[in-house]
């Protein structure tokens, strides 16, 4: 009797152990959605990895490490000597989104390429604005044929660095001191690149921390004004919601119709695209549904300032569908 009562002790113990690693009903709820109720997709611990990979259709190809891979790190990563603390607070409370887009590709382990994908892929149009992260200076632009593409790093007041990748222009060089949401480059498809996008990371002292863990790209936010670094948990997203990333992709869609593009293109010391597109550029623009002044902004080329002092509006008028801006 007394192997009987520690056998159900055992098997209650194993029952308790199988019921931690169950999703919660909203995964189930929210992989419905997203494949337009096409039924129950059995999202298992097991298969939760391959369904968020396969999750995101327009998912790029990742792209070389530029402080690890392929180049001479005392040249990219000056902080392979350095002594990184396990914890640091760091202040990302004055942020600009570096682009409106949305996740084409999330931060993680891809099984197709073996390999990391250390940042994110945001949706852009070659030619659309990319914007500085936080203040800081422009340690290096550079090409990476196989990888990045046209990149710039910035290092920025508050200790991080920033990655931008896959650029069709430079709006800076080398040196220059930025403010936050200053234009820094055009959104491109150079390098390792199947199509538009920017490839965007944070980084603090080497170590790559997914964006997602400072960022909330479904909201165009931050999570907090106070981002805690540390190396148990960097790679970890905070909050990160497939179904939220969808239905702003979808929205974004809606509000940014693709336009056409071609692939590569230089740039000259200044910055200025050898590439050619289609797209011109509009003296006149009339709002959509789902404008706001910075998307107006960020999509030609100009600045939200800009816009107010061309109309004669502020940063807080409310915009109205079918109003004409001028735009230059």
């Amino acid at each position: 009797m007394k192997k009987f009562f520690i056998f159900a002790a055992a098997l209650a113990g194993l029952t308790l152990s199988a019921q931690e690693y169950k999703l919660p009903d909203r995964h189930a709820l929210s992989h419905d959605n997203l494949l337009a109720n096409q039924g129950n997709a059995g999202i298992t611990v097991e298969n939760t990895q391959k369904y968020l990979e396969e999750l995101f259709n327009e998912e790029e190809e990742p792209e070389f490490d530029i402080y690890t891979e392929g180049w001479d790190s005392k040249h990219v990563n000056c902080y392979t000597e350095a002594q990184v603390p396990q914890t640091a607070q760091i202040d990302v409370s004055k942020f600009s989104m570096p682009h409106a887009g949305y996740i084409t590709s999330p931060y993680g382990y891809r099984r197709r390429f073996r390999r990391m994908h250390k940042g994110v892929d945001l949706k852009v149009n070659i030619g659309d604005t990319i914007r500085a992260a936080f203040d800081g200076r422009v340690r290096i632009t550079n090409f990476e044929r196989s990888g990045y593409g046209n990149y710039v790093v910035l290092r920025h007041t508050n200790d991080l660095e920033t990655v931008y990748g896959h650029l069709s222009a430079f709006l800076i060089k080398e040196g220059d001191y930025v403010k936050v949401g200053d234009p820094i480059a055009l959104g491109g498809n150079t390098g390792r690149s199947t199509g538009p996008h920017l490839h965007f990371e944070t980084r603090y002292m080497g170590y790559a921390i997914n964006p997602c863990a400072i960022f909330d790209f479904a909201n165009q936010t931050t999570h907090t004004d106070l981002y805690t670094f540390d190396k148990r948990t960097y790679k970890d997203a905070r909050n990160f919601s497939p179904k939220a990333n969808s239905e702003y992709a979808a929205a974004y869609r809606k509000a940014n119709p693709p336009k056409p593009y071609s692939k590569g293109g230089n740039v000259s010391a200044l910055g200025k695209s050898t590439t050619s597109t289609s797209h011109g550029l509009s003296s006149v623009y009339r709002v959509r549904k789902g404008d706001s002044l910075s998307k107006i902004a960020s999509r030609h080329r100009t600045t939200v300032a800009s816009l107010c002092r061309l109309n004669g509006i502020k940063t807080t008028t409310k915009l109205k569908v079918g109003q004409r801006l001028k735009l230059r």
